[in-house]
């Protein structure tokens, strides 16, 4: 299931294309949950990219430096260390 929180954003429809036409200094969430599929790759000479997929297609990608990537490893080695989630 793929959420999108996209609260105070306006977009134009006009000839099939869609347009953001309010003002740049909004925000917005993107959950991605029960997810059925991972891939971690090399994404360009510096970047990992982590791609995650639901049942339904919905994707989620997410392009890390490499000291971003390790620390993400690092946490989840520490849950499985310190958390009931991994038992």
């Amino acid at each position: 299931m793929l959420l999108l929180d996209l609260e105070d954003f306006m977009f134009e429809l006009k000839d099939g294309a869609v347009k953001h036409a309010g003002p740049s200094n909004r925000t917005a969430t993107a959950k991605l949950y029960d997810v059925e599929g991972v891939d971690v790759r090399e994404y360009g000479d510096r970047r990992v990219k982590l791609a995650f997929t639901d049942e339904d297609g919905s994707e989620v990608e997410i392009a890390l430096d490499p000291d971003q990537a390790s620390e993400v490893a690092r946490g989840i080695e520490l849950l499985e260390e310190e958390s009931r989630v991994f038992e």
